[in-house]
């Protein structure tokens, strides 16, 4: 008698209808997993990303959720055990960025920032470290930024930064439980949240910044978080992985 398949492993994605969000969504449902894409707006954008999934024969759900709430991550989270009965991957992608030299920045701009950039990553990685299953992998996105050291870049390198100490720490914390804790760090990549508000001349001059003398594609982020969501990745643990074409 054949023995009926295991079950999929279940990854979380926040922040995943556009973008490298969307991207990581899609290579990980490839790879394997249930995906739970996350989004906070428009449902629009979250259900084209579920039918390139289901068209390529993952499966997925989408759950609308403001990771900036913690009574709202909770509720993703019981949905998501709900449906898949567990999660095994957590993506912390949900992200805004909004530039400005630090005498110019607005209090309300920097405050959503660190709403959603630290408080939502950091109510995402408290709930993965209760819930998450034993062998689990939680990857957060932070950015190249944190070193280059960019001008009008402080006050969002600073809620990048502060989710790379987290990152550090609490792979520390779930000792014993084989959960990995990494953060990716890409440079400049083609998405809606770099190329607003820029020149061409600027996304130019920044594509020829990396010795690769390109910009980053949403697929390039994905893969970095594959290999670390997957087996082959098991071994890193704690760590940044600057994703950006050897730009710093």
């Amino acid at each position: 008698m054949s023995q009926p398949a295991p079950p999929r492993p279940v990854a979380l994605v926040t922040g995943s209808s556009r973008g490298i969000g969307a991207a990581i969504a899609q290579r990980l449902a490839a790879d394997g997993h249930a995906v739970v894409l996350n989004y906070a707006g428009g449902r629009e954008d979250a259900d084209q990303v579920l039918a390139r999934i289901a068209d390529a024969g993952g499966e997925a759900i989408a759950l609308k959720a403001d990771v900036a709430d913690p009574a709202a991550v909770r509720r993703m989270f019981d949905a998501a055990e709900a449906r898949f009965g567990g999660i095994d991957v957590l993506v912390n992608n949900a992200g805004v960025m909004q530039l400005a030299p630090l005498s110019d920045t607005e209090d309300d701009v920097f405050d959503r920032m660190l709403a959603i950039n630290l408080k939502g990553s950091f109510n995402a990685m408290r709930e993965a470290a209760r819930r998450l299953r034993d062998g689990g992998r939680i990857v957060s996105l932070s950015t190249s930024v944190v070193g280059l050291k960019l001008e009008t870049y402080g006050a969002y390198a600073a809620t990048k930064a502060a989710i790379e100490t987290l990152t550090a720490i609490l792979a520390k914390e779930l000792r014993g439980r084989s959960i990995t804790v990494n953060a990716v760090a890409p440079g400049p990549t083609g998405t809606a949240l770099f190329l607003d508000g820029k020149s061409p001349e600027l996304i130019e001059r920044m594509a020829k910044m990396t010795p690769l003398e390109r910009l980053g594609t949403p697929d390039d982020i994905a893969s970095v978080v594959s290999f670390l969501a997957g087996a082959d990745g098991a071994w890193i643990n704690g760590q940044v992985l600057r994703a950006n074409g050897g730009m710093v």
